[in-house]
């Protein structure tokens, strides 16, 4: 499905990181119609865990509400330079996606 990595971005300030993703998914409705007039399957991501040095650190469920490609953005207390960050995300059909980033 998504052959593109996520864009991640985590950055360090006064103990505080924020991390900013860009994630490549179709984030279908199932509400649409092709030309043809089928109803286009919904398929959108449903799950999306960030990891910081293998601690939770957000956990959210989306739906197919979300636009396509979506952008998350969210600050947690800690993190220091070169630790990892790792985002998870899982879709209606099963598909999984993870990449990480060293903080900044």
């Amino acid at each position: 499905m998504a052959t593109r990595p996520m864009r991640i971005r985590a950055q360090n300030k006064d103990g505080v990181t924020e991390v900013r993703v860009l994630m490549s998914h179709i984030m279908e409705t199932g509400l649409r119609k092709d030309a043809d007039g089928n109803v286009i399957p919904a398929h959108f991501i449903k799950e999306v865990v960030a990891t910081w040095n293998d601690k939770e650190v957000l956990s959210a469920q989306w739906g197919p509400a979300v636009s396509r490609d979506p952008f998350l953005s969210f600050k947690f207390k800690g993190g220091e330079a070169g630790d990892e960050v790792k985002v998870t995300w899982i879709d209606d059909t099963g598909a999984t996606r993870t990449d990480t980033t060293k903080i900044r």
